[in-house]
């Protein structure tokens, strides 16, 4: 019974680095794995990669993305800080760095073009009503290329990974959308629904390989929580390494994830596999300059249950020793 293999993506930002230095590390050891997923899925910048590993895009290239390009896609202005009062008026950077490297890379190519299936998460905010009897309101938008009636086929592989990386406070939204994250920072579930909703491949032929961004500890130590709603929205720490903190923002980030894992090990069991490592300290999606940070918690990475799943599931020969 062939398997139906998918490849999930978390978003992060400047976290993606390590979403693929892990994965060039997994394709050395096991070359053509990921030309065999059948469905790759991505939020954010999970989505930049999962859209450029649909085209085929070489890892390498998708690396000089972040090694080449990330200060500068990350890039605030003092200007801009004084006009938006830091990013309280205002989002913290502009689209357009990304949008011409995007540009550059993609061109004018659209998602029917893609040789293999995508799912990409992002937030629609003003969805018009479609009848009389549905209201207009914000709904989750997941863009794919399966064919069929809600096929996205159409749309610019550009606009697809802006609208889903237009993170709320880092970018302004983008053609009326926002960053998947707000409902699927982990679009493992979502993939699998789609799969079920668009084909024929029952639950049992699902295999999935879920990469999150690396895991940020961080926690609430206050036991009551009396909190209102802007300590609960922004926290300043002016002497603090990381000067303020949005802990809702992160739980809405971070928490979907772990609910997204919980529900795929429930439905598919040793077929799901999470790569995820923990970081040392908190990394926020901006943080250009943890990459190195970044590259030792990848190359540092125990790897051996990845590729035992690999082997088990995706019968992908490993590379023989020298």
């Amino acid at each position: 019974m062939d398997s139906y293999r998918v490849l999930s993506l978390d978003g992060g930002g400047i976290r993606g680095y390590l979403t693929i230095l892990l994965l060039e590390r997994l394709e050395a050891e096991r070359p053509g794995f990921l030309q065999q997923f059948d469905l790759y899925a991505g939020t954010s910048t999970g989505s930049i990669i999962a859209l450029a590993l649909a085209q085929g895009t070489p890892l390498a290239e998708i690396r000089n993305l972040y090694e080449k390009k990330g200060s500068t896609i990350f890039h605030d202005s003092l200007f801009d800080n004084i006009r938006d009062l830091g990013f309280a008026l205002g989002a913290k950077y502009d689209q357009k760095y990304l949008k011409k490297e995007l540009l550059a890379h993609f061109g004018r190519t659209r998602l029917e073009e893609l040789p293999k299936r995508v799912l990409i998460s992002s937030f629609d905010l003003d969805h018009p009503a479609e009848d009389e009897h549905t209201p207009r309101m914000w709904k989750a938008k997941f863009f794919h290329n399966y064919p069929g009636e809600d096929c996205d086929g159409r749309e610019f592989i550009v606009n697809v990974a802006l609208r889903s990386s237009a993170a709320p406070f880092y970018f302004p939204s983008y053609q009326g959308f926002v960053d998947g994250f707000v409902v699927a920072n982990n679009p493992s579930m979502c993939a699998v629904s789609q799969v079920l909703d668009e084909t024929d491949v029952p639950l049992e032929q699902i295999v999935l390989l879920s990469v999150g961004t690396g895991l940020n500890p961080r926690y609430v130590a206050d036991k009551k929580g009396d909190w209102g709603w802007i300590k609960w929205m922004i926290q300043v720490h002016p002497l603090s390494r990381h000067w303020y903190a949005l802990p809702l923002i992160y739980m809405m980030w971070e928490g979907g994830v772990e609910l997204a894992n919980y529900q795929c090990r429930q439905l598919l069991g040793s077929r799901f596999h999470r790569l995820d490592p923990l970081l040392a300290r908190p990394v926020d999606i901006d943080e250009v300059r943890s990459v190195k940070k970044l590259r030792k918690i990848a190359g540092d990475e125990p790897l051996d249950a990845t590729f035992d799943w690999i082997d088990d599931h995706l019968k992908v020969a490993a590379v023989s020793p020298a």
